[in-house]
């Protein structure tokens, strides 16, 4: 409980740091907010580490998951911000994993998870980090968007200065897209690979969805690639896959998990 009080103050605490900065126009000069969010990072993987050593096993059902989610987002955007490039993103970022783990910490735990061989754990891992990867891109694409969106009118706004040149914040975009959808491919293969029965283990529903953002995202990296899609199509492309595979996860874990009860 302590370490994850902790963890949630500092995120907080780095979030703030980034508004100040925004608001003074540091933007991608400022630092001050890199300890915080470093040190909260640390501290929301070692309150799964405690958590699953007390428990016997890795617990991966819904809050957790969630949790997990937001930690590599976290993870992501200290990583990113630290180069300078979309430190604001951990405005929006911080606050999300906090929220995450929070619930994570105050909805239970799962006493005695199911083992899992290290087969389907290494594919969980692959999924978790697509997600979180590709949840940040989704988030480059609103930002890409809103960029877009100011600039054609004319609206020049403090935060605008806190975001990369559009050009710079798009190649990012794509970039990410890129290593979500190899993570996503790596989830989809060990899937294949390591699944024993999609019907008896209730992912028919996540896989036909998870397929059709895996079609999306590698869609759209070829419509880059081969027409040079950019803007308004990429944002819209992005947003589309990634509701799919919210959809995947999530929608499907949260109505076995919470509605139905099973695992």
């Amino acid at each position: 409980m302590t370490i994850v009080l902790i963890a949630v103050a500092l995120y907080l605490v780095a979030s703030g740091l980034l508004i100040a900065a925004v608001r003074h126009d540091a933007g991608r000069q400022a630092r001050a907010w890199l300890l915080p969010a470093n040190l909260a990072v640390l501290l929301h993987g070692a309150a799964h580490f405690f958590a699953w050593r007390a428990a016997g096993g890795a617990d991966l059902h819904f809050f957790a998951a969630l949790s997990l989610v937001g930690l590599g987002m976290a993870a992501l955007t200290a990583i990113v911000g630290a180069s300078g490039r979309m430190a604001a993103l951990g405005v929006v970022v911080f606050p999300l994993a906090a929220l995450m783990l929070g619930a994570y910490q105050f909805t239970g735990h799962v006493q005695h998870p199911a083992p899992l061989d290290w087969r389907l754990q290494l594919h969980a891992w692959f999924a978790l980090l697509a997600y979180a990867t590709l949840a940040v891109a989704a988030l480059f694409a609103l930002m890409l968007w809103l960029q877009e969106r100011a600039l054609r009118r004319r609206e020049f706004h403090g935060w605008l200065r806190a975001l990369p040149p559009l050009v710079e914040l798009e190649s990012l975009l794509f970039r990410t897209i890129a290593v979500g959808f190899a993570l996503l491919t790596a989830t989809l293969l060990t899937g294949v690979l390591f699944v024993e029965n999609l019907f008896a283990q209730h992912l028919v529903h996540k896989t036909v969805l998870s397929v059709l953002s895996w079609l999306a995202f590698g869609g759209l990296l070829l419509g880059r690639w081969r027409y040079g899609w950019r803007g308004t199509t990429a944002v819209r492309w992005t947003l589309a896959a990634m509701i799919l595979l919210v959809l995947a996860f999530f929608g499907s874990k949260f109505v076995l998990e919470l509605v139905l009860r099973r695992t």
